[in-house]
């Protein structure tokens, strides 16, 4: 049985989620950037000029596939975005941008002269968080604009929430030594693991996040404790065993990790019920749980210890599937991660 602490060390190279997450954290928007979509210059022109008498960076672009090249290089806080346009409409752009997860929580505004209710519930389905008719009245864009910039910036302070945590979850593991780039193989592994199984996009969004936030918890527990590794006493063990707990209740504030939180308090349940915090059994403990569990699992087997040597994938492969059988894991998991990780050793 592999349930001992599983820890990972604190190397973040450029380009890396948690090298990103920091960047993120640290870094405050002086100046909000509006992103106006319009094919007809004298609106963009006018838009333009309205927004940056109110101070704001406004960048106008004439049609979708500009805007969706000015997003990569620079996300705006928010987009305003003409319908009918050569090309892709702004409401294919807004179901777009809706549907990426790096940009779906930028505000987007529909601007348009149709009035039918069809077209309104069409911008609704596509994700639009607002409306603004032509001809636009000046105190009304202005008043739209405020407001939800002060939404994004309500929300950039929710990420920025979390990136911290994300950040104190790195902190808490680099108290090993001997582990390195754990929580980035555990983000990687159990979000690519949550496409191969044909999640939906919150979900790998969770299993991301739970890849660094799921042992959080061990903020509580004595380096004393969490270096042994092993061999814990009962009073060193039931300390241990109140880390997922203890990081589920530092998260709970933040209603978007609500699909984070059964990660963290789960993911060391094991199926036949002998897990800990609750004792759960397969049927109970929720799959993004048991997906996070499979991913921890192999990567504590294929890493050294100071008390064990790393296992070859075929070992690791072996012990998982044993201790499947015996009723450790989620014995379907199990097999889905294994073929998954030969299907991308076939594609390398």
């Amino acid at each position: 049985m592999t349930d001992f602490p599983y820890k990972f060390g604190t190397t973040f190279p450029p380009g890396s989620h948690s090298y990103q997450l920091m960047g993120q954290a640290s870094s405050q928007r002086h100046r909000a950037r509006v992103l106006v979509v319009d094919d007809n210059k004298t609106i963009l022109k006018l838009m333009q000029d309205l927004l940056t008498s109110r101070g704001y960076d406004v960048v106008g672009v004439a049609d979708a596939a500009q805007a969706e090249v000015e997003m990569r290089m620079h996300p705006p806080d928010l987009v305003l975005s003409d319908v009918i346009m050569p090309g892709k409409s702004g409401y294919e752009l807004c179901h777009d941008i809706k549907n990426n997860p790096s940009t779906r929580l930028i505000p987007f505004v529909l601007i348009t002269g149709l009035t039918d209710r069809e077209d309104k519930l069409r911008g609704i389905e596509a994700g639009a968080d607002d409306f603004l008719n032509k001809p636009i009245f000046p105190e009304e864009l202005f008043a739209r604009v405020k407001s939800l910039l002060k939404l994004k910036e309500f929300t950039d302070e929710l990420e920025t929430a979390e990136s911290v945590l994300c950040t104190l979850g790195l902190s808490v593991e680099s108290r090993d030594p001997y582990t390195e780039g754990h929580c980035e193989r555990l983000a990687r592994n159990a979000s690519n693991l949550g496409r191969h199984l044909g999640l939906d996009a919150e979900s790998i969004v969770a299993l991301r996040r739970g890849g660094y936030l799921h042992d959080l918890g061990k903020i509580a527990v004595p380096d004393e404790i969490l270096r042994k590794g092993t061999n814990l006493t009962p009073g060193e063990w039931a300390v241990m065993k109140q880390h997922p707990i203890t990081g589920e209740n530092i998260c709970r504030p933040l209603k978007s990790l609500r699909l984070v939180l059964p990660i963290i308090r789960n993911h060391h349940e094991h199926s036949d019920g002998s897990g800990y915090p609750d004792g759960l059994r397969k049927p109970e403990i929720p799959l993004l749980s048991r997906v996070l569990q499979v991913v921890d699992v192999y990567d504590a087997l294929r890493t050294a210890r100071p008390y064990k040597h790393a296992l070859s994938h075929e070992q690791a492969a072996l012990t998982m599937h044993e201790e499947a059988r015996r009723g450790f894991w989620d014995e379907d998991l199990v097999m889905d991660f294994f073929a998954m990780l030969e299907k991308q050793k076939q594609v390398a």
